[in-house]
């Protein structure tokens, strides 16, 4: 097992992470989050289902939620999202802008009256599959000001040349690859009051990354170094949790949600690693090139994540529309790597000691105009670092932001529209404590199509 990872990354997403050194600790943290896709409505409504069920989304939240549809239903998304990306460096300003476009979601839920004569009156079958987090992304720093090879590697003298005197340093990192779910559940209706339904969810890890750090540096006279940096890292893996839940209806107007999912636990994740250094010869020196590779075979090690609990109500007007509000409670303090090495002993300690639990709330509204809908939400997330230099004390680098969206009901089939706008500040650590300030704008327009059947 390496020591370290070598990566410098900037991911862009619920929690941005920006640092040349990406250790197991931000991988942990890393592959724990969750960005909620879904169908376009329920994006509109912030993700606010667990006590509203229906939407063959809402069983990411609540498994029980898919047999609160008395009908069959299919339903494919389509997504785009857009990140501006300023970032303060060493007193230099730049701005990286991003695309994705991709499916996001696509699920179905079978529903079924009982045959019997019986309280348990309907039961579904519901399949999801939803993208958790996407890592596709790019960018390029430039700077004057900090030096990371100052000395030549095949220098052997006791007192090296030192290059302190800065041409260039150029920093590039591009990225692609998701997290991904498939949730398949099954949900029944007591009574036509108590909705209960458990699903086994099953996750991917896809996650690969290069960058390229180019430096030059100079002596006092006139020698120059020059140094090439490149890194190619590649993770992939897969994991699988549990989900429970209920949905109570008190009455007409009012119901009640309460879900549970277990960690995710993935089993193996196995990594690929290339790591090259180059540098120039300098005859005036008599150093010679310099060229090393570290190209490690795969490794693999097991991970879990932490689990969640949500608790959800919703206030129905009727046929006319809807409130609905979700809580969760997730704490990254229960991040653990289940292995016996030293460096992945050492991260689950930094889990205790540095992280936190986080509260996040959605908040979501529906309004009915004939066959058109009018949607929106809201939704707040705590960060999970408790560390103040990358934020976790300052409030400011909490995810929050705002949903919109319209749908229209053809009678056999709806399409939905919807607009998520997210904003971020995080602070976080390229070379030295502290060296980057990262304001993180990313808007998502999803499109669905669904098929009642």
């Amino acid at each position: 097992m390496k020591q370290l990872l070598t990566l410098a990354i900037f991911i862009a997403s619920t929690y941005t992470a920006f640092s040349q050194s990406l250790n197991y600790t931000d991988l942990g943290i890393l592959f724990s989050q969750n960005e909620h896709y879904g169908s376009a409505r329920f994006e509109a409504m912030a993700g606010a289902f667990g006590a509203l069920g229906s939407d063959v989304s809402s069983i990411t939240i609540n498994p029980a939620g898919g047999v609160v549809s008395k009908k069959n239903s299919f339903s494919v998304t389509l997504g785009n999202r857009n990140t501006d990306n300023n970032i303060g460096y060493y007193g230099d300003n730049f701005n990286n802008q991003d695309n994705y476009f991709n499916i996001t979601q696509a699920g179905a839920v079978l529903s079924f009256d009982s045959e019997y004569d019986s309280d348990w009156s309907r039961f579904a079958l519901s399949f999801n599959y939803s993208m958790k987090k996407d890592f596709s992304n790019s960018y390029s720093l430039s700077n004057g000001q900090y030096l990371k090879y100052y000395e030549h590697e095949n220098d052997t003298k006791v007192n090296k040349t030192q290059f302190l005197n800065s041409i260039d340093h150029n920093f590039s990192n591009s990225f692609e690859g998701e997290t991904s779910v498939y949730n398949f559940g099954f949900s029944a209706v007591h009574q036509n009051k108590l909705f209960v339904g458990a699903s086994i969810n099953f996750h991917d890890i896809n996650f690969t990354q290069t960058t390229h750090l180019e430096e030059g540096n100079e002596d006092n006279n006139g020698n120059i170094l020059n140094a090439y940096n490149l890194t190619d890292t590649s993770m992939q893996g897969n994991g699988f949790s549990l989900s429970l839940g209920f949905i109570y209806k008190l009455n007409n107007n009012f119901r009640f949600g309460l879900a549970y999912e277990t960690p995710t636990w993935y089993e193996e994740i196995v990594e690929q690693y290339y790591d090259r250094l180059t540098m120039n010869r300098i005859s005036s020196l008599n150093l010679s090139p310099y060229y090393d590779v570290i190209d490690d075979y795969p490794n693999s090690f097991r991970f879990k994540s932490p689990g969640r609990i949500t608790a959800s109500g919703a206030y129905i007007f009727g046929k006319k529309g809807l409130i609905s509000a979700d809580y969760t409670y997730k704490d990254y303090k229960n991040i653990k790597y289940r292995e016996s090495d030293p460096t992945l002993l050492k991260a689950n300690q930094s889990f205790s000691d540095n992280l936190r639990a986080t509260h996040a709330l959605n908040i979501g509204t529906e309004w009915r105009f004939d066959n058109m809908s009018v949607r929106g939400g809201y939704h707040y997330e705590k960060n999970p670092n408790l560390v103040s230099a990358y934020g976790g004390n300052t409030n400011k680098d909490n995810l929050r932001g705002f949903t919109l969206g319209l749908g229209y009901n053809f009678g056999n089939a709806v399409f939905d529209l919807s607009y998520r706008k997210s904003e971020t500040i995080s602070y976080y650590t390229l070379n030295n404590p502290g060296d980057t300030t990262v304001n993180n704008n990313s808007s998502r327009i999803s499109g669905t199509i669904t098929f009642n059947l």
